[in-house]
């Protein structure tokens, strides 16, 4: 009788019943949160969007220098023969002491880059250097800094393509502070006056650059650990050429 008259209770005091709503503020202050992070997502897809198009019609407006100062040396990041052919000119014209190709397929041979670009074995015998270490452009980075370091070098020329300039300047310019670095940016395809919106591979190429310069940007804010001592057992070897 206790217990029925007990749970004749509760159910009068309403503890069985509908359970109450969340209060009205709360509700508001959840609103506010979503409405908040709306906001905030949009302000960001606006910025990436717009920072894309300055991004666009920067590397548009990027061009190789007609003339450009004598350095201690001379780096190219692979993705491309016109690349390495342009880095190898700067080598002929005494633009630099040494040329360090960065970023070279371990199956390549100096030999076979040697070759591709008709110059004498001299010339590769005695002032280029190959680092099959690297994977990307932080790698590039990485092995370059090690290489500077090594010559004791105090200025560079820095060669590869235009939409590729931005992030390996910066992620150079990381490694290498109190060193000069002269872009020298290779255009394989014109985009000046807003032609890369009418090029869908060229649009694609600028969209994927421009989300990994950001990334590159966040790691200024985030930096991540470096190994860049000279010590470290980096893959550059002197690119002696094998006569067969």
């Amino acid at each position: 009788m206790a217990n029925h008259h007990t749970m004749t209770q509760e159910r009068q005091s309403g503890l069985d019943g509908p359970e109450m709503p969340p209060p009205r503020g709360s509700r508001f202050g959840m609103r506010r949160v979503v409405r908040l992070a709306l906001l905030v997502c949009l302000v960001a897809t606006s910025a990436f969007i717009a920072g894309f198009g300055l991004f666009a019609d920067h590397i548009g407006h990027l061009s190789a220098p007609r003339d450009i100062d004598d350095a201690d040396g001379i780096i190219v990041l692979t993705g491309g023969q016109s690349r390495i052919d342009a880095a190898v000119s700067l080598l002929k014209a005494g633009k630099g002491k040494r040329l360090l190709i960065s970023g070279v397929n371990p199956v390549a041979r100096a030999d076979d880059l040697r070759i591709a670009t008709g110059s004498e074995a001299e010339l590769f015998d005695c002032c280029v250097d190959i680092d099959h270490a690297a994977l990307d452009t932080i790698g590039n980075a990485e092995e370059s800094a090690k290489w500077v370091q090594a010559n004791a070098y105090s200025s560079i020329i820095l060669v590869t393509n235009n939409y590729h300039m931005p992030r390996s300047l910066l992620e150079m310019q990381r490694l290498l502070p109190d060193s000069k670095v002269y872009p020298y940016p290779v255009v394989n395809t014109p985009l000046d006056n807003g032609a890369w919106l009418a090029k869908p591979d060229a649009l694609r190429v600028l969209a994927t650059e421009y989300t990994k310069y950001v990334g590159a940007l966040v790691r200024e804010v985030i930096p991540l650990p470096r190994n860049t001592g000279v010590s470290t057992h980096a893959k550059l070897t002197k690119a002696t050429v094998h006569h067969d």
